[in-house]
């Protein structure tokens, strides 16, 4: 039986990240990273699966979410320093190789830690987030994956906060219609914090990965080589194939960058696959983590 969840606070370079911790010390390290709209609590069900077979579980707040410092403007929610609280709270937990597991805006930050810091893992586990060269790749060139990140401009503008705050969240609630009324009363509490909203809206404002728009060419101003975005850890990707969102064109030569890939597709599964499939996912991250 896995042992109650606490709560404490891991320093990033000045920044407090909020974490919940389930299981005991010393136990190999799994770390969860959530995404956009989310917080910690969304990786309750697998913190609960793996800290009851002797994993040390622990599932931040990422800066600028829920109970995390939340610093002001954009430039401290670059890639660079999201990289940098992943591997301070890894130093933190443990100073052996860990199991990095994540989802949506998460498994970004993930996939960057992997590319440039693959001594630090043991295993990746990615769950519908694309790989940062075949987006910038679908971004670039594939109009239907430019329409579907339509919502990533409306993100990236000013007014962003106030539109999604609305009529008590209804725009952020509808991605999350299917799912239990008490996860949705969760989200509303963390995003009506302070600075609820602003911290997760300055990962997409900070981004240069984002569909065109107007005269600005988005992700088309940048050039990027595959060989740069190799990544040299054994990776799962679980990838619900209803994901309206990220298409399944993000998934198209994903072997080429990721040497050592196990991939599974699945169907019936959205964005959300974590919530509506929690066993599946629990069994085949542990499946991988236990057997390769």
């Amino acid at each position: 039986m896995a042992s109650a969840i606490r709560h404490e606070s891991v320093d990033s370079g000045g920044v407090k990240l909020h974490c919940a911790v389930q299981g005991e010390a010393g136990r190999p390290l799994m770390l969860f990273l959530h995404g956009f709209p989310e917080f910690w609590a969304a990786w309750r069900a697998p913190m609960a699966h793996f800290a009851a077979r002797g994993w040390l579980c622990v599932a931040p707040d990422l800066r600028g979410y829920n109970l995390s410092d939340k610093p002001a403007g954009v430039e401290p929610y670059k890639v660079k320093h999201l990289i940098d609280d992943v591997l301070a709270l890894g130093a933190h937990y443990t100073k052996d190789k860990f199991v990095l597991v994540a989802h949506d805006w998460g498994g970004a930050v993930a996939w960057a830690v992997a590319i440039g810091h693959p001594q630090r893992l043991a295993r990746l586990a990615i769950i519908n987030a694309p790989h940062p060269f075949l987006f910038w790749r679908e971004l670039a060139n594939n109009p239907a994956q430019q329409q579907a990140s339509q919502y990533m401009n409306l993100f990236r503008l000013p007014k962003a906060e106030r539109v999604l705050s609305d009529n008590n969240y209804a725009r952020l609630l509808g991605a999350f219609g299917h799912l239990p009324q008490a996860w949705c009363a969760e989200l509303i509490e963390s995003w009506s914090r302070p600075g609820g909203l602003t911290g997760g809206l300055n990962f997409y404002r900070a981004s240069p990965l984002y569909p065109p728009a107007g005269e600005d060419p988005g992700a088309k101003k940048l050039q990027f080589k595959p060989e740069d975005f190799t990544v040299r850890v054994p990776t799962l990707v679980l990838w619900g194939e209803r994901d309206t969102a990220l298409l399944s064109g993000c998934l198209e030569g994903l072997e080429r960058c990721v040497p050592e890939l196990k991939l599974r597709r699945v169907p019936e599964a959205s964005h959300w696959i974590v919530h509506e499939k929690p066993e599946f996912v629990c069994t085949e991250i542990e499946r991988f983590v236990d057997h390769g």
